[in-house]
This record gives structure tokens, C-alpha cells and sequence, in this order.
């Protein structure tokens, strides 16, 4: 009877792994798509911003990339979670019901121990900062040159420049690990 028990135990674990597996997956795309909608809306704002020759819709642009970045961070970060709860959680708890004798889910920690991981993670964060920061602080910047003369939109201004700030050290923060 606790063969049986068991069984059912590892069979829970193993649909649960592919249940998360899939919220992994689809979080990955949501996410990947994200950089792809911030690129088309910087292109739509600036060339609007341009065109217009309005640079106050320039202050559209430090909104949509705090939301999108803010948005692209979160799903990032539940991304990781996800994998450091199969390697730590539930590789372990099937582990002790199938008897394994090697590591189960290896991919989990595999590809986290290649030798260019460090690299690859300071180009993805600079490419993050590029998108999610730098490139609405360019915008803010060019607001500022104009000499745009309206205090409630330098305000606006300078509070979008807080949130920037704000989420790129968040960008930053969440690097390290």
C-alpha cells in the first residue's frame, strides 16, 4: 500500500512540475514580447514627439516604460522563482519519493552553472536598462532641453524621474541574484 501512496504522491509532484513548467514558459514570452512592445512604443512616441514637434508628448514615454519595465521585471523575477523552487523545493520532495540516486530536474541547475552566465547576465541587464531607463531618461533629458515652460509638466517631469530612478535600481537590485 505506500508503494501505492507514494506513487500518487510523485505523480501530484510530477503534474505540479509540469504546471509550473508551463506558468514558466508562458511568463517567458509575456515577458521576451515585453522588450519588443516598449521598442514599438518609444518608435510611435518619438516619432509623434517629431513630427508634432511637441516635445511634451515626449513625457508619455518615462510612463509607458515604467509600466512596461515595472511589468517586465515582476514576470522576470516570478520566471526565477519558479526554477529556484524546482531545484530547492521540488526536485527534493520527488527525489525522497521515487529513491533517486541522482539529482532529479537537472537542467534546473545545469544550465545555471555555464561559464558565461556572469556575461550573460550584465549584457541582459544592460540591454534592460537600455529599454526600461536609459532611453525614457533621454526623453525626460530632451523634455528638459526643449524649454518647455509649463510647471505642472516639469513637475510631471521630475516625478517620472524619481520613478526611473526608482525601477532602475530595482533593475539593478534584482541583477545580482
Amino acid at each position: 500500500m505506500a508503494g501505492n501512496g507514494e506513487t500518487s504522491e510523485s505523480a501530484v509532484l510530477l503534474a505540479e512540475y509540469a504546471q509550473i513548467k508551463d506558468e514558466q514558459r508562458a511568463r517567458i514570452g509575456f515577458r521576451d514580447n515585453l522588450l519588443y512592445v516598449t521598442l514599438a512604443a518609444v518608435t510611435a512616441l518619438t516619432a509623434v514627439a517629431l513630427q508634432t514637434k511637441r516635445p511634451p508628448l515626449l513625457l508619455a514615454l518615462p510612463v509607458v516604460c515604467i509600466v512596461l519595465g515595472w511589468t517586465y521585471l515582476v514576470n522576470d523575477e516570478k520566471i526565477s522563482a519558479i526554477g529556484r523552487y524546482v531545484r530547492t523545493e521540488l526536485a527534493g520532495q520527488l527525489a525522497t519519493k521515487v529513491d533517486a540516486g541522482s539529482p532529479l530536474f537537472g537542467w534546473e541547475t545545469f544550465h545555471r552553472s555555464d561559464a558565461k552566465r556572469v556575461s550573460r547576465k550584465v549584457t541582459q541587464t544592460i540591454v534592460d536598462l537600455t529599454a526600461f531607463f536609459l532611453t525614457p531618461a533621454s526623453a525626460l533629458i530632451a523634455f528638459w532641453c526643449s524649454g518647455g515652460d509649463s510647471a505642472l509638466l516639469t513637475t510631471a517631469s521630475a516625478l517620472e524621474a524619481v520613478m526611473l530612478v526608482g525601477l532602475g535600481i530595482q533593475f539593478l537590485r534584482y541583477a545580482e541574484r
